[in-house]
């Protein structure tokens, strides 16, 4: 297994990317710490991974808030000794459907405000933790906004290039320690943007399954990215197979962004 004896501390892990990739950590042998905001979600996950025989603990944190997420990093190092891996995947609150223009300015700032202040805070939490071992694996992940002007994403494309401007500068920094930062880009699993897709086809005057049609025709596999596929990658990447890796910008969306 790729992640055998590994600690990785997942933050919005009752969320559908963080318990995908929750899972898929766990499945590869990692022993898993659930941190979010809502139990239930969060024990939800932790029920499927120990029905495979997974390690999973929960913890409720408030990843914005920098004392909270401290306290939970500390009490993982205390457990487990270390801490290998954090993956972010906290929701960010963005509005979508909505024209720029028509936005207020609050609505346009809040999501990228959400994800750089939670990506910091997470960040500092382990880094030290992660230097003095002289390893680990810092994650996060965007979408194919940051590369691709789609209308009506409100902020949120922003976020996203902003996001990866981040975790490179942050790999710069933190690479003579051992410490790798990972930041994957997907193309938007159908199951993870439910609540928005409604909302960009009326918006552009599609029928629901004829804008996911169109999603899906952007890509060179003629496929979005499942749930599954962005865990298996994470997996991938947070594992010693990529080790040379730091600093990069794996590329989850089945080909609707090149580079």
């Amino acid at each position: 297994m790729l992640l055998t004896d590994k600690n990785a501390v997942i933050f919005g892990a009752g969320g559908s990317i963080g318990g995908a990739v929750a899972r898929a950590f766990a499945r590869e042998g990692a022993k898993v710490f659930l941190a979010g905001r809502t139990e239930a979600k969060l024990q939800a996950v932790a029920g499927d991974i120990a029905a495979t025989g997974g390690r999973a603990e929960t913890s409720q944190v408030d990843a914005l808030d920098e004392q909270s997420v401290n306290d939970c990093v500390a009490a993982i190092v205390k457990d487990a000794g270390r801490v290998d891996v954090s993956f972010n995947a906290i929701g960010l609150d963005e509005v979508q459907g909505t024209p720029l223009i028509e936005m207020s300015y609050d609505d346009f700032a809040r999501p990228i405000t959400i994800a750089t202040r939670t990506q910091f805070l997470t960040a500092k939490a382990v880094a030290p933790h992660m230097i003095e071992a002289g390893s680990g694996v810092i994650m996060m992940i965007t979408a194919s906004p940051s590369r691709i002007p789609f209308p009506l994403v409100g902020g949120f494309g922003v976020t996203c290039a902003a996001l990866e401007g981040f975790s490179r500068t942050l790999a710069a920094e933190l690479g003579p320690s051992g410490v790798r930062v990972i930041c994957l880009r997907s193309a938007g699993s159908v199951e993870s943007i439910e609540e928005v897709l409604d909302k960009h086809a009326t918006g552009t005057g599609m029928t629901r399954d004829a804008f996911i049609a169109g999603l899906t025709d952007m890509t060179l596999l003629k496929r979005l990215p499942s749930l599954d596929d962005v865990g298996n990658v994470a997996a991938l990447m947070a594992s010693d197979l990529a080790a040379a890796m730091t600093g990069a910008i794996p590329n989850v969306t089945c080909g609707q962004v090149v580079d």
